[in-house]
């Protein structure tokens, strides 16, 4: 994973669910008795089975005693791995064939078990489990055109720890079909992508998050590459510091969710071309509807900046009463061009002893600074010729 999504291995994500297949709507909650009993019975009622996870062999079986106390509707057996082999696979061949209905078991299931009927999975202590595990327990319901459930019985909050709480926040809202790729990503991103081509994968990348990470990884792979050198890519694009005092974001009322709201911000801060720039766009208003001020504010701000970064703009700040503009030394703007477009636009440009330029026209409308931003960048890459003042 760690490789694929470094750039040094091909990685393919199969994204198309089957045919008819629901995606398994998943809750975290707390132990109750009335909410365990409530999940059993409705996939009782439905002829269905389900699973019930105690991942502990030594108290499996008294858990199942206080459910067959607690549901005395259900028929239950009990599977686990140091059950001699034969008993164990008389066990799973029972419960195929729906000889009883609820199957007390530890994470021995947790892979190669594809039964239709089972549509209802409780999971007790989700919080020692990780995500990976999670994401393949909750995969063993859901097999057929059933709408399926998963439920992460945990502790209280004050019981669990920080990464816990992350992991199962991640499982319970990326609950969507094909959603592993992300979920593989979110777990990194905790756990820490680790060493690269090491056997160590425990990392200490928290400080700037698993995002910023790769797009370091990836500026240094390219670096490294004598074939982008050679051809002179935008390898050395700059990050660049833009503020044009313009509200620019995807309102709350436009998009309800805030991780669809994160995962798209993020997507949106990782375009490297303008046309996914707007291809973001068109998925938005396809998606979310027509968009606010705000949100095209916002894809405008996006373009300017990815634009300015590939000439090299380290700074580009626009205010009503002006603004500033610093280019990086490894800035492709030709320095004779720079000083003539000054000197022929004194009243609205000076250079400061610091080498940053001072736009010192007013620009008091949003639209003023939006305008005059791209107008800028648009001169200094040199795809017009259009006066600046």
């Amino acid at each position: 994973m760690n490789l694929g999504l470094s750039g040094l291995r091909e990685i393919s994500v199969i994204g198309t669910p089957p045919k008819d297949r629901l995606a398994v709507k998943t809750f975290v909650r707390q132990w109750n008795d009335a909410l365990v009993r409530d999940a059993c019975l409705r996939e009782l009622h439905r002829a269905g089975q389900i699973y019930f996870l105690h991942n502990s062999v030594q108290t499996i079986h008294r858990t199942a005693e206080q459910l067959r106390t607690l549901i005395p509707e259900a028929t239950i057996g009990v599977a686990h791995g140091q059950q001699p082999e034969r008993e164990l696979e008389r066990v799973m061949q029972d419960f195929y064939h729906q000889r009883f209905n609820l199957l007390i078991c530890t994470t021995i299931i947790e892979s190669g078990i594809d039964i239709p009927s089972a549509n209802t999975i409780i999971i007790e202590r989700a919080d020692r489990m990780g995500m990976a595990q999670l994401h393949q327990l909750r995969g063993r319901v859901g097999r057929s055109n059933h709408q399926a459930y998963a439920y992460l019985i945990v502790p209280p909050p004050e019981n669990m720890t920080n990464n816990a709480e992350r992991r199962l926040n991640a499982i319970s809202s990326l609950s969507e079909l094909g959603a592993g790729f992300a979920l593989a990503s979110h777990d990194l991103e905790i756990r820490g992508a680790g060493q690269l081509l090491g056997e160590k994968q425990s990392g200490a990348i928290d400080e700037i998050g698993f995002s910023l990470y790769s797009d370091y990884l990836h500026r240094a792979i390219r670096e490294l590459s004598t074939s982008d050198r050679a051809l002179g890519t935008d390898v050395q694009r700059c990050a660049v510091d833009i503020n044009l005092n313009v509200t620019a974001l995807l309102p709350e009322d436009y998009l309800p969710d805030v991780h669809e709201r994160l995962v798209f911000y993020k997507r949106l801060a990782n375009t490297t071309h303008q046309a996914e720039i707007k291809e973001l766009q068109l998925e938005a208003i396809d998606r979310f509807g027509l968009l606010p001020e705000a949100s095209r504010t916002l894809f405008r701000v996006t373009q300017i900046k990815l634009a300015a970064g590939l000439i090299g703009i380290e700074k580009l700040h626009l205010g009503q009463h002006g603004g500033e503009i610093r280019l990086s030394e490894q800035t492709s703007v030709d320095p004779a061009f720079l000083l003539q477009m000054i000197h022929d636009t004194p009243k609205d440009y000076r250079i400061r002893p610091d080498n940053v330029i001072h736009l010192t026209t007013p620009l008091e409308a949003p639209e003023l600074r939006l305008d005059r931003a791209e107008a800028i960048v648009a001169t200094l890459s040199g795809k017009t010729s259009a006066s600046l003042s």
